[in-house]
């Protein structure tokens, strides 16, 4: 009972406590969005199920938090509210029992940039959250900064064919600026296999050198497979510091911190598409919860890191173009401004059918990725063999 109790709280808890905080973060984006183009919010709810808490405010919007805590919501006035297939001439079926009034703040009856905007505010409030939790934390702790020189080079790897040497300093890679040595590693590791260009300064010139990660199968620090690139270098220097920003800069810092994290989303959702990264990297609920739970007990710090990866990556997959996701009703929004009118309640419908059995799927998917890591799998086949 204890060993279940501590579980529960070193694991269950934080992955709770993070996603209820992120999800709130997302629907808030939407709930101000509304409000701020004159829609009326009827619900705005933390999860999903019976309601455990909540209360109405002067506006009318019930705020409530509910038992089943994987995601959340906000209803709009008029959000279901759509056109019929083939509508008559100057009908228009889906509002016209509606009062002046009610016409006027219900959500369907907004332009189409209002209505867009409103649902790109979710993911856009994810991004914005990274942003400023990274801001806070350059601003009162730093930001880590490790010189990207050069201290050693291991032999019969890929700097060393490169030509790299002691003492090079990396200023660039593929065209883009480095300053801090963890930026090396992150470009390298996000890369195994593909020819990368560095610009090195040596003696006092920039010279450029192309080299190939190597490919190196390991398991991550949560036991993950994970395929990661590999160049053979190491730093001779233990300078590893944390830089204090002045707000400005901090807030200029954490946004390219959140770009390249995005562009590093990106680059591995690729190499998974192309083949070149396995699909055992996809984790679910349960491998989120085992990872909130080690970095919860790594210290307050990574929790917050990690939130804010977790942030990037909601934003992120709320804007894929799949029917029933934020990015699913951006496509049929920019269909509707193609058409000049909305898709009929047919297509919508068959849409909204083929986004839920694609976010089922690749839930189910990632699900059994995490029992198969966990060796749930093993444990009942072994049962019955």
């Amino acid at each position: 009972m204890l060993e279940f109790l501590m579980t529960l709280w070193n694991y269950v808890v934080p992955f709770l406590l993070v996603l209820t905080v992120l999800v709130f973060v997302h629907e808030m984006g939407h709930y101000l969005a509304a409000r701020k183009c004159g829609i009326r919010v009827e619900v705005f709810s933390v999860g999903f199920g019976r309601e455990l808490l909540g209360w109405t405010d002067r506006v009318g919007t019930r705020w409530k938090l509910c038992a089943i805590p994987f995601g959340g919501y906000v209803k709009m006035f008029g959000e279901m509210q759509t056109y019929q297939d083939v509508p008559k001439e100057g009908e228009d079926p889906g509002r016209e029992s509606m009062s002046p009034e009610d016409r006027a703040v219900a959500f369907d009856s907004k332009s189409l940039g209002k209505r867009a905007f409103v649902v790109a505010a979710g993911p856009a409030a994810n991004f914005i959250f990274a942003i400023v939790v990274l801001s806070a934390l350059f601003m009162t702790l730093g930001q880590p900064f490790t010189p990207a020189d050069i201290g050693k080079v291991l032999p019969n790897t890929a700097a060393e064919r490169a030509g790299l040497k002691p003492g090079d300093l990396i200023v660039g890679i593929d065209g883009s600026k480095v300053e801090r040595f963890e930026e090396v590693i992150r470009t390298v590791q996000l890369h195994p296999g593909t020819p990368l260009v560095f610009s090195v300064e040596r003696a006092g010139k920039e010279i450029a050198l192309t080299a190939i990660p190597d490919v190196l199968d390991q398991k991550d620090r949560f036991g993950n497979p994970q395929r990661i690139g590999r160049l053979g270098i190491s730093r001779a220097g233990t300078d590893r510091k944390l830089i204090k920003h002045d707000p400005l800069t901090a807030v200029w810092r954490a946004t390219g911190e959140t770009y390249v994290l995005t562009s590093s989303i990106f680059s591995a959702i690729w190499q998974i598409i192309k083949g070149t990264r396995t699909t055992k990297e996809l984790g679910g609920p349960i491998r989120i919860a085992q990872m909130s739970g080690d970095v919860w007990q790594a210290g307050i710090i990574s929790m917050i890191m990690f939130a804010t990866v977790l942030s990037i990556n909601l934003g992120l997959i709320n804007l894929f173009p799949v029917p029933m996701l934020d990015g699913g009703h951006l496509l049929f929004y920019g269909i509707e401004a193609l058409r000049g009118r909305p898709l009929g309640l047919r297509a919508q419908e068959y849409g909204l059918r083929i986004g839920v059995a694609m976010v089922l799927g690749l839930m189910v998917f990632a699900t059994w990725n995490d029992l198969v890591h966990l060796r749930v799998v093993d444990f009942f086949v072994n049962l019955v063999t």
